[in-house]
């Protein structure tokens, strides 16, 4: 008999909600793993994955829920709250090396309604297209960020961080982009959505070589950097400690 897995989105933005229903085995786990990526992909402030109708089928399955689950919980800086689970999958969660500080809620429409009152971190989220104006907006953008947001001692290097970002679409991807900038906890996050699933790689050129240096600078100049693959495309993020407010 085959398992079927429902993941269905209820929410994007502000908070995103992902009700997952059905049979989670072997089988069904790159289902949920590709709808935990597509809700992370538009960068919502928090993801609340609804696994109350959720039959874990064995222990494989467990194992299948607390990789897709924990290994995507830093990407980019947005808190996964799993909510609804019963006490076995709390406490194979709780276990599991790489989900240490996972939240868990006993009821998903409390749990957003609690996210929805809480303040919102500040952030700016916009379109661009593919041409070489759109560095020059993104470089205003970020620097009119910092400031707004007492951080204009992160500026320099996260105009050039973002504007690497953005030009690597630009060149490459040749698709319209949404770049997303945020602050967490004194870290400002930015990522870029693409349309292209051609994965970027962090070169490192010879002296003579033109280009490939856009995201070796990158990595060189955060704290952390990724790539999270989508159906459609991907995303490129990133993460800089932006200190104290001034």
């Amino acid at each position: 008999m085959l398992s079927q897995l429902v993941c269905r989105p209820e929410r994007d933005l502000p908070v995103a909600v992902l009700t997952v229903s059905g049979t989670l085995d072997r089988v069904t786990g790159d289902a949920l793993s590709t709808a935990v990526r597509r809700s992370l992909a538009r960068v919502p402030e928090r993801l609340l994955l609804d696994v109350a109708r959720l039959r874990v089928a064995d222990p494989l399955a467990l194992a299948t829920l607390g990789t897709v689950v924990c290994q995507t919980a830093e990407f980019p800086a947005v808190p996964i709250v799993v909510c609804g689970a019963d006490a076995a999958t709390r406490d194979a969660l709780a276990a599991a090396p790489d989900c240490a500080g996972l939240e868990m809620a006993g009821d998903c429409a409390a749990a957003l309604a609690a996210a929805d009152a809480a303040p919102h971190p500040p952030g700016i989220r916009v379109r661009l297209r593919p041409v070489p104006e759109a560095c020059r907006q993104v470089r205003q953008l970020v620097t009119q960020a910092c400031a707004a947001w007492q951080r204009s001692d992160a500026t320099a290097t996260a105009t050039l961080v973002a504007t690497e970002l953005v030009a690597n679409v630009v060149r490459h991807a040749h698709t319209t982009m949404q770049f997303t900038l945020g602050l967490r906890d004194g870290r400002l996050t930015m990522a870029v959505r693409d349309g292209s699933r051609r994965m970027p790689r962090a070169l490192d050129p010879s002296i003579t070589d033109a280009g490939g240096r856009g995201l070796r600078l990158v990595r060189d100049l955060t704290d952390a950097w990724g790539v999270l693959p989508t159906a459609d495309g991907k995303v490129v993020w990133t993460q800089l400690t932006a200190g104290a407010a001034a």
